[in-house]
C-alpha cells in the first residue's frame, strides 16, 4: 500500500468520527476505537480506557448536544492524524460555545481497516466553563445538567477525574514555548538548546529526530498563534515558511522543563535545511 493511499485510510477512518457525532450515531461512534482505546479529553483530565467508558463519555459529552466540527487543516504522519479546528458544542438548553481545539488520532490496523487507538483532545476546561457561562442563563442551566450527568455516567471519581483538566502547565508553559519559538524564529541556537537542554526530544517534522541546533535552523521565521495548555502539553498552529501545522510541546510533570517537540506539518519545509 503506498503512503499516500496509508494517508488517505488515515484521514478517511478519522473524518468517520464527525459524522457520527452528528448523526447522533452512538454505536457507529464508539465502534471507531480498539477494545482498549484511550480517549483523553479534554488532555490532561482523567482517560478514558476501553468502549465500556468511552460509551459512558459519548453518554455526557456528545448524546445530549448538537457538536459541529470547523477544521482548517489535517495533518497525517506515520499511523497519526492531527486536525486544526474549533468545535462549536450546542447544549440541550440551547448554550452554544466554540473552542479552539487541537485533535491527535494514534490509530492502528484492526480487522481489515484502521481504528483509533488513542484520542487526544487539546482545549482548554477553564475557556470552555467561562465562555458557556457567558452564554447567560442557558450556559448556567447547562452547566448545572452536566454535573449530575457526569456523577451517573463517570461516578464521582471520573466527575473529579474531568476536574484534572483544569491543571497543567498553563499560561506558564505557554510562556516558556513563547520563548522557545521565538528564539527560533530569529535564529537563537543558544535559547533555543537552554530552553530544550540535553534531553529534550524534537522532532520536526513529526517523525524527524532533530537536534536543538537543526531545530533552530528549521525553524527559522516561523510564525504561531492558537496556543492551548492542556494537561502537560502546549499546543500551537504553526507556519514554517510555505508549511502550516501544529506543534506539541510536552513537559515534565514536576515543572516547567520542555521535555519533547513534535511538529505536524502540510508539506516539506521548502527553502529550509533538509531533515
Amino acid at each position: 500500500m503506498s503512503l499516500d493511499r496509508t494517508a488517505e485510510d488515515l484521514l478517511a477512518a478519522v473524518q468517520a468520527s464527525p459524522r457520527a457525532v452528528a448523526a447522533h450515531d452512538k454505536n457507529t461512534w464508539v465502534g471507531l476505537f480498539v477494545d482498549n482505546a484511550a480517549v483523553h479529553d479534554p488532555y490532561g483530565a482523567r482517560e478514558h480506557i476501553g468502549r465500556d467508558a468511552i460509551s459512558r463519555f459519548y453518554n455526557v459529552f456528545i448524546a445530549p448536544n448538537s457538536i459541529v466540527f470547523r477544521v482548517e487543516r489535517d495533518l497525517v504522519a506515520g499511523r497519526t492524524v492531527v486536525r486544526d479546528l474549533h468545535i462549536e458544542t450546542t447544549m440541550s438548553t440551547g448554550a452554544t460555545v466554540t473552542v479552539p481545539m487541537h485533535l491527535r488520532y494514534d490509530l492502528i490496523e484492526s480487522g481489515g481497516g484502521w481504528r483509533i487507538a488513542r484520542l487526544a483532545a487539546h482545549w482548554e476546561l477553564a475557556v470552555m466553563i467561562r465562555r458557556l457561562l457567558g452564554t447567560g442563563p442557558s450556559g448556567l442551566l447547562a452547566g448545572c445538567k452536566l454535573g449530575p450527568q457526569l456523577v451517573t455516567e463517570l461516578g464521582a471519581g471520573g466527575a473529579m477525574g474531568m476536574m484534572r483538566g483544569l491543571r497543567g502547565v498553563g499560561a506558564t508553559g505557554k510562556r516558556v514555548v513563547g520563548r522557545l519559538f521565538g528564539a527560533a524564529a530569529a535564529g537563537d541556537v543558544a535559547g533555543v538548546r537552554d530552553l530544550l537542554g540535553a534531553r529534550a526530544e524534537v522532532e520536526l517534522p513529526a517523525g524527524h529526530p532533530v537536534d536543538a541546533a537543526t531545530f533552530a535552523e528549521l525553524a527559522r521565521d516561523m510564525e504561531w498563534d492558537k496556543l492551548i495548555a492542556a494537561g502537560r502539553t502546549v499546543s500551537a498552529s504553526v507556519r514554517i515558511g510555505a508549511a502550516r501545522g501544529v506543534a506539541f510541546v510536552d513537559f515534565a510533570a514536576d515543572e516547567p522543563r520542555i521535555v519533547a517537540v513534535t511538529v505536524f506539518l502540510d508539506g516539506p519545509l521548502s527553502g529550509h535545511l533538509s531533515s
